[in-house]
């Protein structure tokens, strides 16, 4: 009886998300499933092939499915590399072109495989006992370096009594001695660390070049004369006290050496050694604790170990950085505005934008995602995101400067259907006339004369950003016959270091403002139903939702996703008390109890009336479920009506498996029907 209710339910939740309809012309509930997206494109060097991932969803096993697949360029022909059923990913290059290393589950584990591409002959490398990550190969294509979880000396030994013979007695306790001991995605750590390996490129004993119970970072990077790795890492004393206090450093392949290349107070990361070995790119910032920090872009040559920024006039975060093959300038990945895009700098700091429309590869919400890779001739492979599209694989010519659209993976599934339109707007805030970009995503079969029920749907972080991008949630919600509201207020990242940082120690605070502004400036156009305008947001988006309706009874209804309701319980419970308190505080909840009292949505909610729902993975160790459990509790004590819906075989990704994404949606949906003004 219990599995027909289910299935029952499951059916129901399906039609009622297509807004009362089975036809199969809009985005419905089990279309999440077919879903499809492209992945680490990876172009070789005369720009004539691609590698790439192809990603589907598996409606049977819940989750993930990646092969890899080959395209020539000039002609498109698509080739199938892999098609065991597996988890394929990471394709690397060999320096010769003629064969790939990835990652694959297909045989005990993740292992490292090597393809060799003329007859697709492929070889198993390693025998590991984790999976590996960051494959590197050295370049004279004689090795591949990665790294690996291990395990560490043992933890502190307790005598205990023992059990008599066929006693059952409980398991011992589990003893803990460091602040960063669960991880969201992780649950409670093992007493590990990332060390390096390196092993031949035809196989064998993949050997350990690195212990101790420090981490030790990727990306690698190798010298010219395959000596020495680059790599990033935090191996201080002060981790603890310092986690962002990364330094680059040179790993000897021969003896083990370690040796700091870097050495300031701050974050170095991403270390790219240029084509001659003369320089060496990287990213990172001076330390200033403010929860935003710009992410600059830094050369350093190598023989003197003299060092220039070369962002210092460019107001935008830098990302995955490429050398040019002559080595006067360099590519790099930045968003602006909500738009991801891929630009050339020269070393005097000169930035030419060439590509725009990254993006995709994050079908939940619309948030900036994105991977390249470039060949000696500046072609450049991408994936490619829009409002009506996951991401596909995509080329820019340098010679036309035209960008050609190389796959179609989801053309099958959407290309009959009438998808949500996305409208970009700006509009000032009215607590200072600052301009905030928003996007309004409307119903298939719009009609601008009639009335619609509006969700404001606010993004976490709090230092992310929304953009154009596809959005399975957002097309559910419009297949239902809302309009979604989406903005990127004061807080949020692509629109410079100022912008981000009006929040600091500040959090939530004035970016409400710009979200009821917002609002204000949709109702103005006037197709919305002021009687049904309804709000919700996940994360920092959760944090916003309910300081929404601690301020303002003017939503009819609310669902609060996986929040941070009280920051002193948060900053001593979440799986980042080192960061927490340090960055977006300034302070410790015990020596500023007012600051972190006033900035908690539990101090409102002795004003709260809206109908407000809350919605948190079970397993979500980012913002615990304690949080929510602590505004149930006090909405019921308040007399609002409330539910708590505690989202299974979750984190704080909730739509990391597609049927809790359909889940999410559905029960945000149904909540907010229920809750409709007639």
């Amino acid at each position: 009886m219990r599995r027909l209710f289910t299935v029952i339910v499951f059916c129901w939740v399906a039609y009622a998300l297509v807004g009362q309809s089975l036809s199969d012309t809009v985005f419905r509930a089990d279309d999440v499933f077919h879903l499809e997206f492209i992945s680490s494109p990876r172009i070789n060097a005369d720009g004539s092939e691609v590698v790439y991932v192809r990603n589907s969803m598996d409606i049977f096993t819940d989750g993930l499915t990646s092969q890899i697949w080959m395209a020539d360029i000039k002609s498109g022909e698509q080739r199938l590399l892999t098609s065991d059923g597996s988890r394929n990913a990471s394709p690397v290059w060999s320096p010769d072109y003629k064969s790939i290393a990835f990652v694959s589950n297909r045989d005990q584990g993740s292992q490292i495989f090597v393809m060799n591409l003329a007859d697709r002959s492929t070889r198993r490398l390693t025998n590991l006992t984790d999976a590996p990550g960051n494959l590197s190969w050295s370049p004279d294509g004689q090795y591949i370096v990665f790294n690996m979880s291990v395990d560490n000396s043992p933890q502190r030994k307790v005598k205990l009594p023992q059990p008599p013979k066929h006693a059952k007695w409980s398991e011992p306790p589990v003893y803990i001695d460091k602040i960063k001991y669960k991880s969201d995605g992780a649950g409670f750590l093992k007493n590990r660390s990332r060390q390096v390996f390196v092993i031949s490129s035809e196989g064998g004993y993949a050997r350990q070049l690195t212990f101790g119970d420090k981490s030790h970072s990727g990306p690698f990077s190798w010298s010219s004369d395959r000596r020495f790795v680059y790599f990033s890492s935090n191996l201080t004393d002060e981790e603890d006290s310092e986690p962002r206090n990364s330094e680059i450093y040179t790993l000897d392949i021969q003896t083990g050496l370690v040796k700091a290349v870097t050495d300031r107070l701050g974050p170095d990361f991403n270390p790219v050694i240029s084509p001659s070995g003369k320089y060496m790119a990287y990213l990172g910032n001076d330390e200033t604790y403010k929860g935003y920090q710009q992410t600059e872009l830094y050369i350093m040559t190598l023989s003197s170990g003299e060092v220039s920024c070369l962002t210092t006039e460019f107001d935008r975060d830098v990302n995955q950085v490429y050398w040019q093959d002559d080595e006067k300038g360099l590519w790099f990945r930045y968003d602006t505005e909500g738009q991801t895009k891929i630009a050339s700098i020269d070393l005097k700091g000169k930035v030419t934008d060439r590509v725009r429309d990254l993006g995709g590869m994050s079908l939940g919400r619309p948030y900036a995602s994105g991977d390249y890779s470039v060949s000696r001739n500046g072609t450049i492979v991408f994936t490619l995101g829009k409002s009506d599209r996951p991401a596909e694989l995509a080329v820019y010519n340098p010679i036309d400067k035209k960008v050609k659209t190389m796959t179609q993976v989801n053309e099958d599934l959407l290309g009959h259907k009438t998808l949500a339109t996305v409208e970009e707007i700006w509009f000032e805030s009215s607590y200072d006339g600052q301009r905030v970009q928003a996007w309004i995503c409307k119903p298939p079969g719009f009609d601008p004369k009639k009335k619609y029920p509006l969700i404001l749907e606010i993004h976490g972080g709090p230092f992310l950003n929304y953009g154009d991008r596809f959005s399975a949630e957002y097309q559910l919600f419009a297949s239902a016959g809302y309009v979604v509201l989406f903005i990127n207020p004061r807080g949020s990242t692509s629109y410079g270091e100022a912008f981000a940082n009006y929040i600091h120690h500040n959090y939530p605070s004035e970016d409400y403002d710009d979200l009821i502004s917002g609002v204000d400036a949709v109702i103005a156009k006037g197709y919305i139903d002021e009687d049904n305008l309804f709000v919700t947001g996940g994360s920092g988006g959760g944090v916003l939702t309910a300081w929404i309706v601690g301020k303002t009874d003017r939503f009819a209804a609310a669902v609060v996703a996986k929040p941070v309701i009280n920051w002193t319980s948060f900053v001593l419970h979440a799986d980042g008390p080192e960061f927490f308190a340090k960055y977006w505080f300034g302070t410790m909840p015990w020596e500023d109890v007012d600051s972190y009292w006033k900035r908690s949505p539990l101090s409102l909610v002795g004003n709260v009336t809206t109908p407000t729902m809350l919605l948190t993975g079970e397993q979500d160790y980012r913002t615990p479920m304690s949080e929510t459990e602590q505004y149930y509790a006090a909405l019921k004590l308040a007399g609002v009506e409330t539910a708590m819906v505690r989202v299974q075989n979750a984190g704080h990704g909730i739509a990391n498996k597609p049927s809790n994404l359909v889940y999410k949606v559905a029960y945000i949906l149904d909540w907010f029907e229920r809750h409709r003004n007639e």
